[in-house]
């Protein structure tokens, strides 16, 4: 729903609606509807300036060369907006919206921290990861289990084997995303068809068909690069990245889980680095992703002044032992880690909440906020609009009170809204008597938002004066 909102909001030029779908709402800014359309192209294509320069700034790829690009900029309106695209630039980590589980794989390829294999093609290295290459490409599983089983650098020097594919192919395998000169198609894939990636194959060749049917119907336009970008939808790479997660669960806990819906093959070797030992089970894993994914963790592992602890087993990882947790909410974690998801439950949410904030898990927050949103009734809408307060959730604390403003009528009667509008009220510094109120604020607006006929109108207006009579009779003005 709020994906439709916001493609409309694009047709429209709203700006204040994109604003709060993209910073209130969590809904991706480059998404793509039916028609493989992203609302940055809707808001060119309808002439909006302000709202092109805002999804700029907050994300919307446009890259120059690219079919999105050259769609664009083909379909704008006015050369203000075609001036506006032409000076596009990538926008930097520090001022997009944040995505935090493609920034690491990003990271994780191109730094190459806790690497144990490099690539070395016609002289130009590539550090990589064993778990990640065997996670995604069975055809690496084996080669690295077999030909290349114990060898910290393999060297390719088929003729072959060009090295801008090969790390198009590495860009795939890690994040999903492949960026590619047109004049390197090709050879991609030729890659793709070797190491049987035949997903990835079939992108390219509709991705290929696409791009030549767009060139050949739009005079003047020019696509240097090939970009495959799956959907926001699309669970390949993460349901890669589970794999490794099954792997790291101990034996013990397997039954709990079910039948796992990609179990971990006989034979395969996720190459663990670190044992977590929590409340007597062994969680072998990986430096890398939990490094990667939590300042927590990353200061565990590299504190070293800590002792180390032993090996699980002669030969194992080392382990360390963590405290304070069990290891059901544990593997909630583990799969958050490697997979970007995890299945919730609302009785397990809140402990699991409670955990991604103590582990600096903000994408693993977001999860529970999502899980708890699901569950909202007049029973339990001020007490989860508490948590949203507390563990900073804006898109939970939104949904609460979007809620509250449909059942404000029913909520005046409880003492627990009562309570919660005076603590509101008090928690304004200084507040003078006619200050507004947050929570009251934000319960007006959703009441007002909704009105879309006369009849609404009224009902809006009878919510309206329920609040401000509890105002009242409460002794608060604003």
């Amino acid at each position: 729903m709020d994906t439709s909102d916001l493609f409309a909001s694009c047709r429209k030029g709203d700006v204040g609606r994109v604003r709060y779908l993209l910073e209130q709402r969590d809904v991706e800014v480059n998404v793509r509807d039916k028609w493989d359309s992203t609302p940055l192209y809707y808001a060119c294509l309808c002439g909006h300036e302000e709202l092109v320069l805002y999804l700029l700034a907050n994300g919307a790829r446009c890259e120059a060369n690219t079919f999105d690009g050259e769609r664009c900029l083909y379909g704008a309106l006015s050369d203000p907006i075609r001036r506006a695209l032409r000076d596009y630039k990538q926008v930097t980590a520090s001022c997009r919206r944040r995505d935090y589980y493609d920034d690491f794989l990003q990271r994780l390829l191109e730094q190459g921290i806790h690497s144990d294999v490099v690539f070395v093609v016609h002289g130009k290295p590539f550090r990589a990861h064993r778990c990640v290459l065997g996670a995604r490409s069975a055809y690496f599983a084996n080669m690295l289990d077999t030909k290349w089983k114990g060898k910290s650098v393999v060297v390719l020097r088929h003729p072959l084997i060009n090295p801008v594919a090969f790390g198009a192919l590495l860009q795939y395998l890690y994040t999903g995303r492949l960026d590619i000169g047109v004049e390197h198609v090709s050879d991609c894939e030729r890659l793709a068809k070797q190491c049987q990636l035949w997903d990835l194959l079939s992108d390219l060749e509709a991705k290929c068909e696409k791009v030549s049917e767009f060139v050949a119907s739009k005079p003047g336009t020019c696509v240097k690069v090939l970009t495959i970008e799956p959907p926001p939808a699309d669970p390949r790479l993460r349901e890669d990245m589970a794999l490794l997660a099954d792997c790291a669960l101990p034996p013990e806990l397997r039954g709990d889980l079910g039948e796992l819906p990609f179990p971990c093959p006989d034979g395969f070797n996720s190459c663990p680095d670190i044992c977590f030992r929590v409340a007597g089970c062994s969680f072998l894993c990986h430096k890398a992703f939990f490094r990667g994914r939590s300042d927590y963790f990353r200061a565990l592992l590299d504190d070293h002044f800590r002792e180390s602890e032993e090996p699980v087993t002669s030969g194992g990882p080392p382990a360390i032992t963590l405290h304070g947790i069990s290891p059901d909410i544990f593997t909630h974690v583990l799969y958050y880690v490697y997979s970007d998801h995890t299945e919730l439950s609302p009785e397990v949410a809140y402990d699991v909440l409670s955990v991604a904030d103590m582990y600096l898990l903000p994408g693993l927050k977001r999860l529970c906020g999502r899980s708890l949103a699901q569950v909202l009734d007049e029973d339990s809408v001020v007490g989860v609009w508490r948590v949203a307060k507390l563990f900073r959730l804006a898109r939970l604390e939104d949904q609460c009170t979007e809620y509250m403003a449909k059942v404000v009528e029913k909520l005046v009667e409880r003492e627990d809204f009562v309570e919660a509008v005076k603590e509101e009220a008090a928690a304004v510094a200084a507040r003078q008597e006619t200050d507004s109120i947050p929570l009251v604020d934000d319960i007006r607006f959703h009441v007002a938002s909704t009105v879309q006929t006369y009849s609404a109108i009224e009902e809006a207006q009878q919510r309206l004066r329920t609040l401000e009579d509890l105002l009242v009779s409460i002794g608060l003005d604003c």
